[in-house]
């Protein structure tokens, strides 16, 4: 006989906990030093699924049903990605042209992604200070990465900015990953238990350097 108490909190736990869906994206995940940790971590914590999207479409044939589906069983939608070119790996595009369709992600019967939280986590080769208008690239990560800012919007997404690791080619070997992996620990826990201030997020240019400001106390 089940005890109407235990039940009553199990159903609150249950209110409580985010689904977060992770789509990585990288062509050659056997040689990141970066990324494959990350997602091993990842993987490991409860309430994350992490799906390779290289792994999973060789060919790019993507399952578009499959993919729309996952969105709408998640809270949660995160891209894991190498930034190329100022942007991602090109499955990731692909992906987006084919399973964020109107009627489903936007337009006026597309609401199925309403509300849910959306950001980038990724690895960039260049230092942070080059990601500033005095610098080499001229532009913040946010900045650059506005196209998927108005694609969360667009599809009424939640935008968070992005989880950067900078300077990613040199990090291993400067003793850095390991503090990086942490804090992406951190963060998806937060997100999953609902512990990260939202708000005072979105305004950030990147949620690094003020996560531990940003986790509420249980």
């Amino acid at each position: 006989m089940s005890d109407p108490e235990k039940d009553e909190k199990r159903s609150m736990t249950q209110k409580a906990v985010k689904r977060i869906l992770i789509l990585l994206a990288h062509p050659s995940l056997e040689r990141s030093e970066v990324n494959r940790p990350l997602a091993e971590a990842a993987a490991a914590i409860e309430g994350i699924t992490l799906i390779d999207l290289y792994a999973e479409y060789p060919d790019f044939q993507i399952d578009i049903d499959r993919e729309q589906q996952r969105l709408l069983e998640h809270d949660v939608i995160i891209f894991q990605h190498p930034l190329y070119w100022y942007s991602t790996p090109a499955i990731l595009k692909e992906w987006q042209d084919l399973v964020l369709e109107h009627d489903f992600a936007y337009g006026s019967k597309g609401t199925a992604l309403h509300g849910k939280l959306f950001l980038n986590a990724l690895s960039a080769g260049g230092a942070e200070a080059a990601y500033r208008a005095e610098g080499y690239n001229h532009f913040t990560i946010r900045e650059l990465l506005q196209p998927m800012e108005q694609m969360a919007s667009l599809c009424g997404m939640r935008y968070l900015p992005p989880f950067a690791l900078f300077g990613a080619r040199t990090a291993v070997d400067e003793g850095r990953i390991g503090h990086h992996i942490d804090a992406w620990i951190a963060l998806l826990e937060a997100l999953r238990d609902q512990k990260l201030d939202i708000e005072t997020a979105q305004k950030l240019a990147g949620l690094n350097s003020d996560l531990n400001r940003l986790i509420k106390e249980a």
